[in-house]
């Protein structure tokens, strides 16, 4: 990796583990779904403002109008965006953020493993099961241990069930992105999949839990502001920024900050707690994904986000 990337690899994973913090905290104050659906129209909001900016400017970013990208956005509007960010944010009201964002680091390993029963040149080597192995050994004993990082508070099933639910839904979307969107302009591709993702998960919001902001405080509410700048928006167009123009083996690596961010943000901000079994569960998780980040291993990985 280029040294010139690195800063901007540590503010990926700053921008994504913050966020995680701030979404544990908002949580406690309205619902899970209303918080997305609420942190999707905000970076929907972005995306317009982009494209009037640029046509202001007299560079006009045209909205995508070819039926194939909105096909592929509505896809991945629901079943990328729209069911995982509901499961990880409604688990941050069972797990701590760094919990969360420990079981999240493992999708590196959940898409390779997809990959060699979905992908036909995309086939298991010792490394990548070794890597693969470590990664969910280290899930596993999160989940086993019922650990939560929360101070007396046992891990629930249900709160481990909707990040790991999100985490596979999502390694199966990395496939058919690979598959199906290397064409689509990954600009307009993200300002369609978010738009359906808030049309989707907003109108099944209101009719089952309603619309109740009345416990939001001032700090919610400029939670709610900043996750939807800092990962929905910022975060995705930094991360395809790096991608761009430094690799995927530069962009992958915030995937190593944001547990860390998440973790010791927890501690900080939301008396969470950095337990043993999560020390060694991350060093079993990281340990994996540094196993399939080897350079025989890593095509599989981050070719499959491009």
């Amino acid at each position: 990796m280029s040294p010139t990337a690195l800063p901007y690899v540590l503010l990926t994973g700053l921008l994504f583990g913050s966020s995680l913090i701030v979404a544990r905290y908002a949580v406690g104050q309205m619902d899970p779904t209303t918080f997305v659906w609420l942190r999707l129209a905000i970076s929907s909001a972005a995306f317009v403002v982009v494209y009037a900016v640029s046509a202001a400017r007299g560079r006009p970013r045209r909205p995508p109008t070819d039926r194939t990208l909105w096909r592929d956005g509505a896809i991945l509007g629901i079943f990328s965006t729209a069911i995982p960010m509901v499961g990880t944010i409604a688990s941050l009201r069972y797990l701590s953020a760094g919990v969360t964002a420990l079981l999240l680091t493992i999708s590196p390993a959940v898409v390779v493993l997809l990959a060699h029963f979905l992908l036909p040149d995309e086939r298991l080597t010792p490394r990548k099961s070794a890597g693969i192995g470590l990664a969910l050994a280290g899930a596993a004993l999160l989940v086993l241990r019922g650990e939560s990082g929360l101070p007396g508070v046992a891990g629930s099933p249900i709160g481990y069930a909707l990040a790991l639910g999100a985490i596979l839904i999502d390694s199966l979307m990395i496939i058919y992105t690979r598959r199906h969107c290397a064409d689509h302009d990954t600009f307009d591709l993200s300002a369609a999949r978010t738009l359906v993702a808030v049309l989707a998960v907003a109108p099944l919001s209101l009719l089952f839990v309603g619309f109740d902001l009345s416990a939001v405080t001032r700090a919610g509410a400029a939670g709610l502001f900043y996750s939807a700048a800092a990962a929905t928006f910022g975060g995705l167009m930094l991360f395809l920024w790096v991608n761009q123009r430094f690799g995927a083996t530069a962009a992958s690596l915030s995937s190593y900050v944001l547990p860390v961010v998440a973790a010791v943000g927890g501690v900080l901000f939301l008396g969470e707690r950095i337990t043993p079994v999560m020390a060694a569960g991350t060093a079993l998780i990281v340990g994996g994904i540094v196993v399939l980040n080897r350079p025989e291993a890593a095509a599989a990985v981050f070719q499959a986000g491009e």
